[in-house]
């Protein structure tokens, strides 16, 4: 549909999802997943300045739907008081607004009763007058001598086409860029156009771009997992040590953690999706089943060899006895989130790195789970009295 809609002439489109939408524009006002925002005052500057912007935007690998607001483009009629004439008039510049906001905005004369409902009655021109210019400029104004002076005779009125909208942030004016990314990570594509506008728009002084959208929201995720997800594995490695008394088995159950990231990257990667805030929170949740799996690995190992197995023995046989139990945890898991890795509807574009990354560290999780952990074993094992001590 974009290809196609693409040469449509006097239209410009954006496609999306509505929950992607309602998101997006509560974050920017905008529509599209990111939103590049110009700052500055003057707003024939901001519009050039802005062009160039989307021009450039245009030629970044992974833009779609690339375009700016529409500040400009509204008839407007412009009345510029000449104080000079009025005062020779006799007139106050209060007279001739006051005219003005009656003729176009209206007056309150009185008030209607319709039993217990009341109603204001407004007096002013009617809506043919109101939208003609000429009778705009005969206005007539009388001052305290009696003459009569038309509006034309006291201002400069003139048609133009102005501004029919000017947003802020801050109180400063702004113009946005919008886009949509495709086929690539937002973070990538927000360094590449940031350099690319830097080195081919020259922004005057006072004038600067912020990024804004999705890529806003992502990096305030980021920098909130990066403080959340080390305090949280810390945590668990104190968990435990506590519960096994021992850095070597501490240290083999965290192994799980590297081991379930790479089936996840690897599944973004086949699916072709790039790392997200709903993939990072897939990372998450897989950490917890890959450590759980570890855990009951590691508590049999122990109880083997705290037995007497010697410890080639107690991995082949721990491998073995907790083979149904890791592979049942990692299927009905997958099974649960198997919908989510299809889902092409509403919310799709939140449920599906998800999964994505969950089934997949799942997979290779399990395999090097019962592999690798067992055969590492030899090294991060205690000596058999320290266990039975421990346990």
């Amino acid at each position: 549909m974009s290809e196609r809609f693409e040469s449509f002439p006097g239209a410009k489109f954006n496609f999306t999802q509505p929950i992607a939408a309602a998101v997006d524009e509560l974050l920017t006002g905008t529509k599209a997943e990111l939103a590049a925002k110009l700052f500055g005052d003057d707003l024939d500057l901001l519009v050039e300045k802005a062009q160039e912007i989307e021009q450039v935007m245009r030629t970044v690998n992974g833009a779609q739907d690339v375009q700016r607001d529409q500040i400009g483009g509204t008839p407007q009629l412009r009345i510029t008081l000449d104080r000079a004439a009025i005062a020779r008039y006799g007139l106050n510049v209060s007279d001739v607004h006051d005219t003005l906001s009656v003729a176009v905005g209206g007056s309150e004369a009185g008030q209607v009763f319709e039993g217990i409902r009341r109603f204001d009655i407004y007096v002013r021109l009617k809506k043919e007058a109101r939208n003609e210019t000429e009778v705009i400029r005969q206005l007539i104004l009388e001052n305290t001598a009696g003459q009569r002076i038309p509006l034309e005779e006291l201002a400069a009125i003139e048609e133009v086409v102005g501004p029919r909208q000017i947003t802020r942030e801050n109180n400063q004016r702004f113009i946005t860029i919008q886009t949509n990314v495709r086929d690539r990570d937002i973070g990538s594509f927000v360094a590449e156009a940031d350099a690319a506008i830097a080195k081919q728009v020259e922004l005057p002084p006072g004038y600067f771009l912020k990024w804004g959208g999705q890529f806003e929201l992502q990096q305030q995720a980021n920098k909130r997992l990066m403080i959340v997800v080390p305090i949280t594995l810390a945590l668990v490695f104190v968990m435990l040590y506590a519960n096994f008394g021992s850095l070597r088995n501490a240290l083999l159950i965290m192994l799980n953690i590297p081991l379930a990231l790479v089936g996840g990257i690897v599944g973004l990667w086949m699916t072709g999706q790039s790392l997200s805030v709903p993939a990072s929170i897939g990372f998450i949740a897989l950490f917890g089943i890959a450590l759980e799996n570890g855990l009951v690995l590691v508590s049999y190992l122990n109880e083997l060899v705290r037995d007497g197995v010697s410890v080639a023995e107690a991995s082949v046989r721990a491998a073995c006895a907790r083979l149904r139990a890791v592979i049942m945890t990692a299927v009905t898991t997958a099974l649960g989130l198997f919908p989510l890795l299809f889902a092409s509807g509403t919310g799709s574009e939140v449920q599906r790195p998800l999964a994505t990354v969950v089934v997949g560290g799942l997979v290779t999780a399990t395999i090097l789970t019962l592999l690798v952990i067992p055969a590492l074993y030899q090294w991060f094992a205690d000596k058999p009295d320290d266990i039975g001590e421990t346990r």
